[in-house]
This record gives structure tokens, C-alpha cells and sequence, in this order.
């Protein structure tokens, strides 16, 4: 029979230190051999919303509500509800935001609504307001 001389033998002694059970468990902890790929799962699952390109009656409609803002807030900082669209900075798209706000000038040169809190909203971006 083979090996039959050794198989009784005794295991002979390491030279090296015995491992303690901790350390020889981590040795089989999980390992992350993509990292990064969850967050980017996650990063490509996330939706956004394309920009909503406004019809040529629905232009009109705002520009006629802008000259009412510019005729209110002559010698006033009126309060509007805006709802404005703000580009995704990691891909393409973004998301629709409602903003309530004080007015506190309307920027005819770059084409921006400044608010008291320093927010800046550029025209073109608006989808809807109302002067509350």
C-alpha cells in the first residue's frame, strides 16, 4: 500500500509561530475585488430629468409674466415661486427644483433672476413662476 510508512506518523512541528484564530480568519474576509462598482451601479440607477423644452405659446406666457415682475418690482423686491430646471453636474439631465424667494434684481443683461439670498437663476432655465 502506498505511503503506508507515514500515514501514522505524527505532524512534525512548525518553526514558525501558531496563528491566532482571529488573524487566520481575516485572512478569509471579504474581499472587494471591484471596487467601486456599487457606487457606480448606483450612479447609473439614478434618474434625472431631461430639460422640457417650452412650446412658442408657453414662451409668451413667461415673457408676459416677466414684464409684470419687471413692473412690480419697480422700487420693490417682490416675492416669487420658481420653478427652474438645475443641470446634473455628473450626467446628463438634472432635476426640476421649486424655489420660493425674494427678488432683489432682475439681471436684463445676462438674462438672470438675483435673489436676496444670492441664488441666481438664468432665464432660461425658468419653467414657471408666480409673483406671490
Amino acid at each position: 500500500m502506498k505511503y503506508s510508512n507515514i500515514i501514522n506518523l505524527s505532524r512534525p512541528p512548525s518553526s514558525r509561530p501558531k496563528m491566532s484564530a482571529i488573524d487566520r480568519a481575516a485572512q478569509f474576509s471579504a474581499f472587494a475585488a471591484l471596487v467601486g462598482l456599487d457606487e457606480q451601479m448606483d450612479e447609473t440607477a439614478r434618474l434625472v430629468d431631461n430639460k422640457i423644452e417650452l412650446s412658442e405659446d408657453e414662451v409668451e406666457t413667461l415673457n408676459q409674466k416677466f414684464k409684470r415682475l419687471i413692473e412690480v418690482s419697480d422700487g420693490v423686491k417682490p416675492q416669487i415661486k420658481v420653478t427652474y430646471f438645475v443641470p446634473d453636474p455628473r450626467k446628463d439631465g438634472g432635476a426640476y427644483v421649486t424655489k420660493i424667494g425674494t427678488v432683489k434684481r432682475i439681471d436684463d443683461i445676462f438674462l438672470k433672476i438675483l435673489f436676496a439670498d444670492r441664488t441666481e437663476i438664468s432665464v432660461s432655465d425658468i419653467l414657471d413662476f408666480e409673483i406671490l
